[in-house]
């Protein structure tokens, strides 16, 4: 630090930003990082017991994560008056760590980092059917321009051909898992039954009993009950559009890239949720090698698919558990 200011408020800027980060988006809700904290520098980690090794053997998903929790550190540290120094894997040696972060030079914050910073903590995943409020054409350019500002592409899929070929590419992937007794054992670990204080995986409150008849697609949702009649009930018959479908590529497939598109996704996240708008993902084609090989040579232009998802308006955010800070940090 230059000592403009002081050490009380750089502490209290380097816990903030550990405090958003946990807030971010993960695979089946595994949270799969960690964090230490030495004097003003926060280290990134990959927490590798939640890795997947069915669906994410080689840590695509893991890293996606947890590009989307360094993006909430940036973001924080930016809200708070401060320019994030970030060191992308700096050790290969070492490759569980991901990144090094610290906060620079005295900033003002700007409007959209403050923005970006309100909704972290707001931003849900969504796992069932949209309104039929449209969303405003200049608000899908601004997530396009979100994805960009992180290296990746954003792509509204506008083709009704090509949202037909991606709901039967995940339906298809879908089933194909359901029969799979790896994927199964897999996602019954994160899998959380009704009462459980569990603070990670799925809640059975966080998804619908039945699966959603979404119009005019309909794309195949985690099957997280597994015949025990978990979720809650539909309360709002109204909200059973498809929404926006839209897929997230980089132009490589690196561990850099993969980081970067978690930061990108994070970003189109967040903005979204300012907005009103929330996702829900679909990633069960992308957990496929020759499924996601097909959307990249077909669907994709060559480019590497990381995220499908879509966009749209819900009456109310579903709920959402985090570990606590004193689970994933250590050093505060």
């Amino acid at each position: 630090m230059d000592g403009r200011t002081s050490t009380g408020d750089v502490a209290h800027a380097v816990r903030s930003a550990v405090e958003a980060a946990i807030h971010a988006p993960s695979v089946h809700n595994t949270q799969p990082w960690s964090f230490t904290v030495a004097g003003d520098e926060i280290s990134l980690r990959a927490d590798l017991d939640r890795l997947l090794p069915v669906a994410d053997p080689e840590g695509r998903q893991l890293l996606i994560s947890c590009g989307a929790a360094l993006l909430d550190v940036r973001i924080a540290l930016l809200a708070l008056g401060y320019h994030p120094e970030v060191h992308l894997l700096p050790d290969p040696d070492r490759p569980s760590l991901l990144a090094r972060v610290r906060p620079g030079e005295s900033t003002p914050p700007d409007e959209h980092a403050l923005d970006l910073y309100a909704e972290i903590t707001r931003r849900r995943t969504h796992r069932a059917g949209f309104t039929a409020e449209p969303m405003a054409e200049a608000l899908v350019e601004a997530l396009v321009g979100q994805a960009g500002m992180e290296g990746a592409r954003l792509t509204p899929v506008r083709s009704p051909a090509a949202v037909r070929l991606l709901g039967a590419i995940t339906d298809a992937a879908q089933q194909a898992q359901a029969q799979d007794r790896l994927f199964t054992l897999e996602l019954i670990r994160w899998s959380r039954p009704p009462g459980s204080t569990r603070r990670d995986g799925v809640p059975a409150d966080a998804y619908p009993s039945e699966p959603p008849r979404t119009s005019p697609q309909r794309f195949a949702q985690r099957d997280y009950a597994r015949g025990h009649g978990w979720g809650t009930k539909e309360t709002h018959p109204e909200a059973v559009t498809t929404g926006l479908v839209a897929v997230l590529t980089t132009t490589g497939d690196s561990r850099a890239d993969w980081l970067a598109a978690g930061q990108a996704l994070q970003r189109v996240l967040l903005h979204a949720s300012a907005h009103g708008v929330h996702a829900a993902f679909h990633t069960q084609a992308l957990e496929l090698p020759h499924l996601r090989e097909f959307l990249r040579e077909q669907v994709c232009s060559g480019e590497y698919p990381q995220m499908i998802m879509r966009l749209g308006r819900v009456p109310d955010g579903g709920p959402s558990v985090r570990r606590p800070v004193s689970e994933v940090v250590d050093g505060l």
